[in-house]
């Protein structure tokens, strides 16, 4: 994942009901409309965050076959799991530089 993907994704995730669009999504595909709903959105203002979520690569929208209009949102998984990478890199970083420090800081004098 490039580094301007991964700031999609994070920029994207910023935002406390594109996370919460994301949680909504982790259990089933859902309809814009029920997105607004159940985030307590207009529909206007849901459009506007599922643009960004799709702009980032975190959701898809497909329409059924029997009503162009609908429009349903799923998750993808890869900007997710590129994000998983970058923090157990960060975490392993992390992890060794806390680990020189203590060292540091307990070795006697």
């Amino acid at each position: 994942m490039t580094s301007a993907a991964l700031d999609r994704t994070l920029a994207a995730l910023a935002d406390p009901h594109r996370r919460q669009v994301v949680e909504l999504l982790r259990d089933r595909p859902r309809r814009a409309g029920e997105l607004a709903q159940a985030a307590g959105l207009s529909a206007p203002a849901m459009s506007r965050h599922l643009r960004t979520l799709r702009q980032s690569g975190l959701v898809e929208e497909t329409s059924p076959d029997f009503d162009a209009r609908v429009r349903v949102y799923q998750l993808r998984p890869e900007p997710m799991v590129h994000l998983l990478r970058w923090l157990e890199e960060t975490e392993r970083l992390w992890t060794v530089q806390l680990a020189a420090f203590k060292a540091h800081v307990e070795k006697p004098d």
